[in-house]
């Protein structure tokens, strides 16, 4: 099955000159959902990985799906003021300005081996503050996974220190 005429291109969102890459079409159709999950997932078994962490937002929709077919916990990572209880916190830069995304403290444990999921790999900033907070909870990131990489904007190189593993390339 070819995933990619299930990746919708919208020019001009969600702004003029990008070209965002909509997912929903891929989801709106479950063999194609399936079979997304079980190529994700064929490579990561050997990793004995204990936890996958999906990054808001689109990283939960198949980050959970990915966490269940393996039999392993799933944790969310929100951006600030979203999650309860004590959170870890994690700014990165922008091409203007700053972001931030958070963890709760207590959703990685000292020795789980952890999988990022996220649906894109673009520019790497949000990953990279992703395995982060991983590290400032005591997890240790073994892959970092993706539905599709926009090669271009070379996020790759943010992420080097770690596995990485794209199903789509752009």
């Amino acid at each position: 099955m070819n995933l990619k005429k299930y990746i919708q291109d919208i020019p001009d969102f969600p702004k003029p000159g990008v070209i965002f890459k909509d997912i929903n079409p891929l989801l709106a159709n479950p063999e194609a959902t399936a079979q997304a999950i079980n190529l994700l997932a064929k490579g990561l078994y050997g990793f004995n990985a204990t936890k996958i962490v999906g990054i808001e937002s689109r990283g939960f929709l198949l980050g959970i799906l990915l966490a269940q077919k393996m039999g392993l916990g799933f944790v969310p990572i929100r951006k600030p003021g979203k999650l309860p209880g004590k959170i870890e916190k994690q700014t990165y830069a922008l091409e203007y300005g700053d972001d931030s995304i958070e963890i709760q403290q207590n959703s990685i444990s000292e020795g789980d081996l952890v999988i990022v999921h996220d649906d894109v790999l673009a520019t790497g900033g949000t990953a990279a503050a992703a395995c982060e907070l991983i590290e400032k909870c005591g997890g240790t990131v073994v892959q970092c996974n993706f539905l599709m990489e926009l090669g271009f904007l070379e996020g790759r190189k943010k992420l080097e220190n770690y596995a990485l593993h794209s199903l789509l390339h752009y």
